[in-house]
C-alpha cells in the first residue's frame, strides 16, 4: 500500500505539490515555493544525519509517488510530537493511518521514544479518525490561535508497551 523513506535531493517538485492546495487547509502553512522545498529536503536530510537525532521526517510513498510527509520531534524525557500531511488527491485511501502505524513502530522498536502525540485541527476530524485508527487516545486539549482566533485542537497520545 504505501512505504515509507527517507526524502532525497529529487524530491523537491514533490513536497512542493503536497504543501499546495487544499492539504493547507488545516495548517498553518502556505504554499512551498520551489526554494523553500528544496530547503525542506535540505533540511530533512541534514537533521536525518545528526547525532543524537531529535528529528524525523519520511516521505509517504504509494507505488512509486510521493504523496505525503509524516515526521516527529522528540522533545526530551521520551517524548516526541508527531505531524503529517497528504496531498490532496491521496486523501481517503488509508495512507494516512497506514502511515501513522509505521512511524509508530518505527518510534517504539528504533528509539528511546516512550510516548508520541499529535494534534489535529478542530475541523478536520478525518484527521482524528487516523491518529484513533492507528492507535491513539484523545488525552487533552490545546488551546491555540489562528489569525487571532481562538481554536481548541484535540490532542491524542500514545504510549510504548510495556515490556517493549
Amino acid at each position: 500500500m504505501i512505504t515509507l523513506r527517507d526524502l532525497v535531493p529529487g524530491d523537491a517538485m514533490a513536497v512542493q505539490r503536497i504543501y499546495s492546495g487544499a492539504s493547507l487547509t488545516f495548517t498553518r502553512g502556505h504554499p512551498l515555493t520551489s526554494g523553500e522545498a528544496t530547503t525542506y529536503v535540505t533540511t530533512a536530510i541534514t537533521q536525518a544525519q545528526a547525532t543524537p537525532r531529535e528529528r524525523w521526517c519520511f516521505g509517504v510513498v504509494a507505488g512509486d509517488d510521493l504523496v505525503g510527509v509524516i515526521k516527529f520531534r522528540d522533545h526530551g524525557a521520551g517524548h516526541a510530537t508527531l505531524s503529517y500531511i497528504l496531498r490532496e488527491d491521496s486523501w481517503g485511501r488509508g495512507y494516512g493511518t497506514a502511515a501513522v502505524q509505521r512511524v509508530i513502530a518505527y518510534a517504539f522498536t528504533t528509539t528511546h521514544l516512550d510516548r508520541l502525540s499529535a494534534k489535529h485541527h478542530p475541523d478536520n476530524p478525518a484527521s482524528g479518525r487516523v491518529l484513533a485508527k492507528a492507535g491513539f487516545s484523545r488525552t487533552t486539549v490545546f488551546r491555540g490561535r489562528v489569525d487571532g482566533a481562538p481554536v481548541a485542537y484535540p490532542v491524542y497520545e500514545i504510549h510504548r508497551a510495556r515490556g517493549d
